[in-house]
């Protein structure tokens, strides 16, 4: 768990760095909003298509080898954004980082359910997620990096950082030796459209899939809320971040956990849990986000930055467990892959067209009440879903 989290803190860290330093980047490349949202998108779509062949090759070739390749090429690729010189050359080290990181997650977390079941399941998983939300909150110091020691700086440091930690990794990191993630994965590993068929013909993972799409609207607060503290509400470059990105994160590591302590206890009677305590979070976020279009105002916004991070953080602990209770454990990695498609993909079409919307003046708050009425949608999915298999 130690070894994986700070993976998980440079995997996020490392692509939400862009997100905080709009206003450098945007002046020294001569681009719009709309341009810049493309690099978000451009990541989340790529990153998005190759998750499920990510996932079937953790599930056919093991966890350990895919976690390292995919965090040395993609600190390669960041420390690479460090000396762009064009627009091109950035949208080409988006969408490398695209490919290596997407090949990171579902292996991670597939690793971790190796290790832990039953009652540990959701916090163990949670736990190695929080180091996404430390990633995304330094990530949210970005507008303080870009003014103390410049966006190209900032680059090059985490890059190396994460490329000098994959030769730790190598040395250290074992995968799990465990009948479940053993005698189940080797001879019988079935070809990818075999076991992509096998997920989508059960409907409790088809709605599961359905809801993580819907999740995708969360990327609209993740990405664009730095910017509407910064350009709508007139908060400083330096506190949009910390505002938008560090509280949302900070918000969603606390209801990780209690998310994670709730469903674990739940679940050994009622193993819906998994899946019924993040619609919770949904359905309770998604008035809180709507409210910001009828009174934009910055304590409001702050106020609901929280809230929905909780939400996220529901699900974030209970994902992976609620595809556990739907799919075998021979395919979680590549069911995990088929989630991060469909989430990702989404977030990257809503994160573009929020761009392109504030270009034609429609404001972010409008755009956050379309994404508070998708994310509504995804808590009415989730209570749909019916465990299948034994958690």
């Amino acid at each position: 768990m130690a070894l994986l989290w700070f993976v998980a803190l440079l995997n996020y860290l490392d692509r939400q760095l862009v997100v905080n330093m709009g206003g450098p980047i945007k002046a020294e490349l001569h681009i719009g909003d709309g341009p810049f949202g493309l690099f978000s998108s451009m990541f989340l779509w790529i990153y998005a298509v190759t998750s499920p062949i990510a996932g079937y090759v953790a599930d056919r070739f093991g966890r350990r080898p895919v976690i390292l390749l995919s965090l040395a090429v993609w600190s390669a690729a960041t420390f690479g954004t460090g000396f762009a010189p064009t627009y091109r050359w950035m949208l080409a080290a988006r969408a490398v980082m695209g490919v290596s990181e997407a090949f990171y997650m579902p292996a991670a977390v597939a690793l971790v359910v190796d290790y832990h079941r039953g009652p540990t399941r959701s916090l163990a998983t949670g736990l190695h997620l929080s180091g996404v939300y430390a990633g995304s909150m330094l990530g949210g110091m970005g507008g303080w990096m870009a003014e103390a020691l410049g966006w190209r700086s900032a680059f090059k440091l985490f890059g190396a950082v994460g490329v000098a930690y994959a030769l730790v990794l190598g040395l250290l990191l074992r995968d799990a030796p465990s009948v479940e993630a053993g005698a189940e994965l080797e001879g019988r590993r079935p070809m990818p459209a075999v076991a992509i068929a096998t997920l989508l013909g059960s409907g409790a993972f088809v709605l599961l899939l359905l809801a993580n799409a819907c999740d995708g609207a969360m990327w609209v607060v993740r990405n664009w809320t730095p910017t509407l503290f910064n350009t709508e509400l007139g908060v400083s470059l330096t506190r949009s971040g910390l505002y938008g990105t560090a509280v949302f994160n900070a918000a969603a590591f606390i209801g990780m956990l209690l998310a994670a302590m709730v469903s674990d206890r739940l679940a050994v009677r009622y193993p819906r849990a998994r899946a019924l305590v993040p619609a919770v979070g949904f359905c309770v976020a998604a008035p809180c986000l709507f409210s910001v279009g009828v009174y934009p105002a910055a304590p409001l916004v702050l106020a609901m930055v929280p809230v929905v991070g909780m939400s996220q953080g529901f699900l974030d602990a209970n994902l992976m467990p609620a595809l556990c209770t739907v799919a075998s454990p021979r395919h979680r990695a590549t069911g995990y892959g088929l989630l991060n498609l469909v989430g990702t993909f989404a977030g990257g079409v809503m994160t573009y067209a929020g761009g392109l919307l504030k270009d034609a003046h429609v404001p972010f708050a409008r755009t956050f009440q379309i994404a508070a009425a998708v994310l509504l949608c995804a808590g009415v999915l989730l209570t749909m879903v019916k465990p299948a298999v034994p958690d």
